[in-house]
């Protein structure tokens, strides 16, 4: 078995899949039900993940449901990403003790293995390692997560109502970065599974697995059935210049709108698999002989995000806002060459004013056309 082959593995031999990671000292995460949805976490046995289930997407709804059949991965992105793992959302960097000297605390990250990562999420990952292990200072706990990383890939064929990857680019099926990538079919034939070995540890690891080689018929149906999922997705960005239209539109009246609407409550940058920033903040306990430092995720919707020299710069929801979403689709580009924004669609199911990115780029898009054509 070697790279670029491509296998086919049963139901059992998915769960098989998960305990070899798991007997070759792999901490195995991948989708699971919980609380009323499908996160990601930590998995003891293929048994946890969730079969027969489907989700319901739209704007701020999020809604689980039991499919007539027992596929596995048959769901849109849940609330999580792979992002908390290799970025934690909050974590212990220092301590001080009585003599004010800072003691570091450095991570042993565990080596982990992320199962049933979709196009989107597989971008995600590579646009966190630019941003957070790249460049002149990288984040070397980031590193250390990142490294060893073993990634099953899965190819999407059932988009949801709030993705949008096909115009993002980034999906529905993956095309690099991943150790194993698998396609589900469940059909007359049976519940199978399509494996494209993408590296020698993925060879290796599916040679603990009892799969055959793949017929020609059955690569071509699979790749048919992910193509088909591209024709399926519930949003779309639309096809302008995005990053010029975000520049030109920094003085938008539409900035007022959303504004009167947006909660800043920060879920989108929350549940959002790229967003990055983080803050710090110091925690002593009673004696006053301790002191400890964390790092948190942060948000520049938080009011206190942009505070300079005793105040606020974006005070206004309406400048936050702006200043997100004009990152996120266009000045990210000139930091790190690409789109902050994979397509997930994560950031509109969540909302609970229901904003829907897509369609505020739309309306920017319309307005600007519109002030076009006035001066035509």
């Amino acid at each position: 078995m070697l790279p670029g082959d491509t296998e086919v593995i049963d139901r059992p031999a998915l769960d098989r899949l998960i305990d070899v990671l798991r007997e070759n000292s792999y901490r195995v995460i991948g989708p699971q039900v919980r609380d009323g949805a499908i996160v990601v976490d930590e998995l003891d046995s293929g048994t946890q993940l969730p079969a027969g289930w489907g989700v319901e997407t739209g704007p701020g709804r999020y809604r689980l449901h039991r499919r007539d059949d027992d596929a596995v991965f048959a769901h849109s992105a849940g609330p999580g990403s792979w992002k908390q793992f290799l970025h934690p959302p909050r974590r212990k960097i220092s301590t001080v003790g009585p003599d004010l000297e800072a003691t570091p605390i450095h991570d042993v990250p565990v080596r982990s293995a992320f199962i049933g990562v979709r196009g989107c999420d597989l971008t995600s990952i590579a646009i966190l390692g630019r941003v957070l292990g790249g460049g002149t200072h990288p984040d070397p706990g980031f590193v250390d997560r990142r490294k060893d990383l073993f990634v099953v890939a899965v190819n999407c064929t059932e988009p949801g109502g709030v993705c949008f990857c096909v115009s993002m680019g980034t999906g529905p099926g993956v095309s690099a970065g991943y150790d194993l990538a698998l396609t589900e079919r469940v059909d007359d034939a049976g519940h199978r599974f399509l494996v494209d070995v993408g590296s020698e540890d993925g060879a290796r690891i599916l040679a603990e697995v009892i799969a055959r080689p793949a017929r020609q018929s059955e690569i071509e149906q699979a790749r048919a059935a992910v193509s088909a999922a591209a024709g399926r997705m519930g949003r779309e960005m639309p096809d302008v210049d995005i990053r010029a239209l975000l520049r030109d539109s920094r003085e938008s009246p539409h900035w007022q709108d959303v504004a009167s609407r947006c909660l800043t409550c920060a879920n989108c940058t929350m549940v959002c698999p790229t967003c990055f920033c983080t803050t710090t903040e110091d925690v002593t306990d009673l004696t006053g002989e301790h002191a400890e430092r964390w790092e948190r995720w942060a948000s520049c919707f938080e009011l206190d995000f942009s505070y300079l020299h005793g105040g606020s710069v974006r005070q206004s929801g309406e400048s936050r806002y702006r200043q997100w979403i004009s990152h996120k689709l266009s000045t990210w580009y000139d930091q790190f060459g690409s789109s902050g924004c994979v397509g997930c669609g994560r950031c509109i199911a969540w909302c609970p004013a229901a904003i829907d990115i897509t369609a505020e780029v739309a309306r920017l898009a319309e307005s600007a056309e519109r002030a076009g054509d006035d001066h035509r």
